[in-house]
């Protein structure tokens, strides 16, 4: 069966083509960072407006690059939830009306377990059971998976997620928006050593997250180094023409000791995780499991403890369809949806959702 997929739950809009016997047959998104970019974050109206705009050019797109039409589809995939109310609202509105139209099954899918199972698009696939860091915008969460729809919640973030705190530390130092990829690329500059900043929560003994008092440091830190610079360029002349130079290497030397500090925690609750749980597989999920920090840190620490981990392809990181497609081909392998219920059009989205409900 062929499953095709819609997913527009913020500022991605996204289609893919799912088989449920080959795979990924093909994606294509389109991203509204550069409009969103001018108001400094996403503009929930925009976003929404946006996804209107480009979800059926997007469609004919993915059918071309597919080789199929719209009647050899089996059931149309859509996420309904989590995200803006008004951006999932197009993405099941323009769903629900192509399945009504082609008298077909709707699967509505929540976007964390798209993220949660991406990875099994990859070669190798992780097979169940496994522990997933699912790091994706405001979501910081381990879970332990032990089968499609079969997940257990071990611990999430309490405030500020991984995201967050890499977005508005980039804010913080005017790297504009979105933040957590320029931060990335700054830190690759600097010496994560030269500044000291705190580990939330690291010693817990419990699997909870929490960013919120890492960019609070980081503010700190960035407000004495400047006045310690306009101090000393104001005594010395001289020194003042280096102000620039150096507030460039202080930016870089924060970027590194954030990047630092977050993914430090990540590694440590990931292994936590799988000690406790006795398991040997990671799979990392999300926007943030695109770092190329973390990834490092993660496959070194796990290759030492003789355990797996494993990623999405990087384009696959961030929002896409080809996730919604592809769990909802996975709902539909392991039995969790009826193609052959009475046709129900009507529908709802839910900006808040917990995955471990599903």
């Amino acid at each position: 069966m062929i499953i095709l997929g819609f997913e527009s739950s913020c500022d991605e809009t996204g289609v893919a083509a799912v088989c449920t016997e080959r795979g990924l047959l093909a994606h294509a998104l389109h991203t509204q960072v550069a409009m969103h970019a001018a108001y400094g974050g996403v503009v929930p109206e925009l976003a929404s407006r946006d996804h209107i705009r480009r979800i059926v050019p997007l469609t004919r797109t993915v059918l071309k690059q597919a080789g199929i039409d719209l009647h050899q589809v089996g059931a149309i995939a859509y996420t309904a939830g989590p995200g803006l109310a008004g951006a999932l609202l197009v993405g099941a509105s323009a769903a629900v009306a192509m399945a009504w139209s082609l008298d077909l099954p709707t699967i509505p899918v929540h976007h964390l377990e798209g993220h949660l199972l991406s990875p099994r698009m990859a070669d190798p696939c992780p097979d169940f059971p496994f522990v997933a860091l699912l790091v994706s915008g405001g979501h910081t969460q381990l879970m332990r998976v032990d089968g499609v729809a079969r997940y257990t919640l071990l611990g999430e973030t309490l405030d500020d997620a991984a995201g967050e705190a890499f977005d508005k530390t980039a804010k913080l130092l005017g790297l504009g928006y979105p933040g957590g990829p320029a931060l990335a690329q700054l830190a690759t500059q600097g010496d994560a050593s030269k500044i000291s900043l705190p580990r939330p929560m690291l010693h817990s003994q419990d699997l909870d997250f929490s960013f919120s008092g890492l960019k609070t440091a980081v503010m700190t830190r960035l407000k004495e180094a400047t006045a310690k610079l306009t101090e000393t360029a104001l005594i010395d002349a001289e020194l003042a023409a280096d102000s620039p130079a150096k507030s460039m290497v202080l930016a870089a030397d924060l970027a590194a000791a954030t990047q630092s500090a977050i993914v430090e925690v990540l590694v440590a609750k990931s292994v936590s995780a799988l000690k406790q749980t006795g398991l040997r597989r990671l799979v990392v999920a999300g926007g943030v499991g695109a770092n190329s920090d973390l990834r490092r840190q993660l496959a070194k620490k796990l290759e030492r403890l003789q355990a797996e981990v494993f990623f999405p392809p990087l384009e696959l990181c961030t929002d896409n369809g080809a996730m919604i497609a592809f769990a909802a081909a996975e709902r539909v392998k392991h039995g969790l949806v009826d193609l052959n219920n009475p046709r129900d059009y009507s529908f709802n989205v839910t900006p808040r959702w917990d995955l471990a409900s599903i």
